[in-house]
């Protein structure tokens, strides 16, 4: 297998490949096909962007038909036949449904241009500099989003200062600590040193956290404590939404409406670039230009977008997550957490993590993804010290491809950790 043009010529900023060392030349459903024939069952889904599976055949059917048809590829952000379709099925379909009313911005097309957006646009509301964010967190790589994240060789790479931030512990990290309280008291005091903020940034799970799901009563005294406080409060969906939770928005088992919230990956329904940043319409203050990028709106991810959803819709995604979420957890709980009293499970939806941190050995995690690819599954790693293992297939896995990956996980397990 010939990879010495990547190695050669591309930058070593690379990284996936290095844990994934094979060419992969095709990809259907919940798996990847390598150009030596090879099947790999994917438990990574494209960092969260393929959640309805790779070229999912009623989407690609309508992309196809709208390429074949010469519909528009780039149109800034320019009123075009696509955006407004996709606009009134999620207004119709997704927002109202839910109660929510939110104006829609599409910033440049990934997750970090959400968040960038959102932090600007918080700043300039409340006309303060300051933004709470969570320890664990994981926004982005662009200077602001990367300001918001916590990841310490992430932030190193930015080669300035990260300013303006105000890290308040998670609430797992502490449960001696009232974290509500703790940002309270931050705001009260006069001599806490710390600016109120304009916002606090979450995510309602934290995936590249090591799969934290935070309580449902925690995130309504979250919402309380920023309506009495006069902060926004901007959930990031960017990994977690699109049903990966269980519901469209991850935030929607806690009742809460967020002023901002931030979506990419999967809501450009094909794994194509899309991303959305919605706010309240009283936020709407932006100047016209004043956020901008060449390639916000994509066309192509307007249609596969509307598709996606049309798609979630009809075939009750949601329901099917929650179903094979519990899949998940009975056989993790059953067959893999019994090899080690040490190994804990988290999770919710068809985003779970397994947890290694407790057992003394350093790499451990990367070893079982290690194996896990050698016997044909893809899967990536998250939290402190990449110690917990990431499952995350596509929402439309098969239970029979499901189970076959998660009995993969279990001889990886069994093989790593009776070799140390």
């Amino acid at each position: 297998m010939n990879t010495s043009v990547f190695e050669n010529y591309e930058s070593e900023v690379r990284s996936y490949c290095r844990h994934f060392p094979t060419v992969f030349k095709q990809s259907k459903g919940s798996c990847f096909f390598d150009e030596d024939g090879n099947k790999y069952i994917d438990f990574f889904c494209g960092a969260g962007a393929v959640n309805y599976g790779h070229n999912n055949p009623e989407i690609k059917a309508k992309l196809i038909d709208y390429l074949q048809n010469d519909g528009i590829i780039h149109a800034l952000d320019m009123y075009t036949v696509p955006k407004r379709e996709f606009i009134e099925v999620f207004e119709e379909k997704v927002l109202k449904p839910r109660g929510l009313d939110y104006k829609i911005m599409f910033p440049g097309p990934t997750g970090t241009n959400a968040n960038e957006a959102a932090l600007k646009l918080a700043r300039k509301v409340k006309n303060r500099q300051n933004i709470f964010a969570l320890m664990g967190a994981f926004h982005g790589m662009t200077l602001g989003s990367l300001s918001l994240t916590t990841d310490k060789t992430s932030r190193k790479g930015a080669g300035v200062p990260l300013q303006n931030v105000t890290f308040i512990p998670a609430p797992y990290m502490f449960p001696e600590l009232d974290t509500i309280e703790y940002m309270q008291r931050l705001i009260d005091d006069d001599h806490s040193g710390v600016e109120k903020p304009a916002a606090l940034f979450i995510e309602t799970i934290q995936a590249e956290g090591g799969i934290r799901v935070f309580d449902v009563e925690w995130l309504k005294r979250v919402r309380k404590f920023c309506d009495d406080n006069d902060i926004l409060l901007a959930v990031d969906e960017v990994q977690v939404g699109c049903c990966r939770s269980g519901e469209f928005f991850s935030f929607e088992r806690a009742g809460i409406k967020p002023d901002i919230v931030t979506m990419s990956k999967s809501i450009g329904g094909y794994g194509l670039p899309l991303a959305i940043t919605l706010f309240k319409p009283e936020l709407d203050i932006w100047k016209p230009g004043e956020h901008n990028g060449t390639f916000r709106g994509n066309q192509l991810a307007f249609i596969a977008a509307k598709a996606g959803i049309e798609y979630m819709l009809e075939n009750k995604i949601e329901e099917q997550v929650r179903k094979k979420g519990e899949i998940v957890k009975k056989f993790v709980s059953e067959e893999i957490l019994p090899i080690d009293s040490r190994l804990e499970l988290r999770g919710r939806g068809l985003i779970w993590g397994i947890e290694f941190e407790n057992i003394p050995v350093v790499g451990l995690a990367d070893k079982i993804e290690e194996k896990c690819f050698e016997y044909g599954l893809i899967i990536e790693g998250a939290g402190r010290k990449n110690s917990v293992v990431k499952l995350m297939p596509p929402l439309v896995i098969s239970e029979e491809e499901l189970n076959e990956g998660m009995n993969i996980i279990k001889k990886a397990v069994q093989e790593v950790l009776s070799s140390i």
